[in-house]
């Protein structure tokens, strides 16, 4: 006899879609929605045993658990490939909603606009990358472009592949974007250096940089707030 109680033997209010349907999804811990989605464990563990264990694995943290690749979900025995697509399937709607609540509008009114939506983006990849976010006269979005990919600790921005993504678009304003992987939110002197140069070149067509941000997870700082566009 297996040594756990499956979940069809529970209590009804103990069944996480019963659950939901009396309380509300609220009421639902993380590894109750996430056995939701994958519907079933195995003969060993339930599908909520089987999702504490995903969760361990990624230190309780959803932000992690984003991260993790198919192939690290199914190094869990009990998650397969349609389980592991599932997962990340939906880890990647929570990533596109909060994107779509922070500029719901498409106008970037600010650092804390610009910060959430690019958090959203590209502040869970393990690697880095640079963005141009281009906005007209009223800093509504008109295009968004990866100008650098890389490792974990250096990447090389085309400076020109800015300016020219801003002309094509015909854009009154630029903002800046990267990540780091480590954690850090501190500008390096490498960070500081290449937006000054590209607020340079902005201008002399006449293009503002309007801010560049730092994100790392779901958080972000403003190099303009720390006085480093002037």
């Amino acid at each position: 006899m297996p040594d756990y109680i499956s979940i069809k033997h529970r209590h009804e209010s103990e069944r996480p879609r019963e659950k939901m349907l009396l309380r509300g999804a609220e009421a639902l811990n993380d590894a109750e929605l996430l056995a939701i989605l994958i519907g079933t464990g195995t003969k060993e563990k339930s599908a909520i045993d089987l999702m504490r264990e995903l969760l361990d694995m990624a230190d309780n943290n959803l932000l992690r658990l984003g991260r993790l690749s198919l192939e690290e979900l199914q190094s869990i025995k009990g998650i397969g490939e349609a389980k592991a697509i599932t997962i990340v399937a939906a880890m990647e709607l929570g990533k596109r909603r909060q994107m779509t609540e922070a500029i719901a509008d498409n106008r970037i009114r600010g650092p804390r606009d610009a910060g959430e939506m690019l958090a959203a983006m590209i502040g869970n990849l393990r690697h880095e990358e640079f963005w141009a976010v281009y906005l007209d006269n009223q800093c509504c979005i008109i295009g968004k472009e990866k100008i650098a990919e890389g490792g974990i600790t250096e990447m090389t921005v085309d400076v020109k592949k800015i300016i020219k993504g801003a002309l094509l678009k015909n854009a009154n304003r630029i903002l800046l974007a990267h990540n780091h992987p480590s954690g850090s939110l501190e500008p390096s002197e490498h960070d500081k250096l290449l937006t000054k140069r590209i607020k340079q070149a902005a201008h002399i067509f006449e293009i503002q940089l309007f801010d560049h941000i730092i994100v790392a997870g779901n958080l972000h700082r403003s190099m303009g707030d720390r006085g480093h566009i002037q």
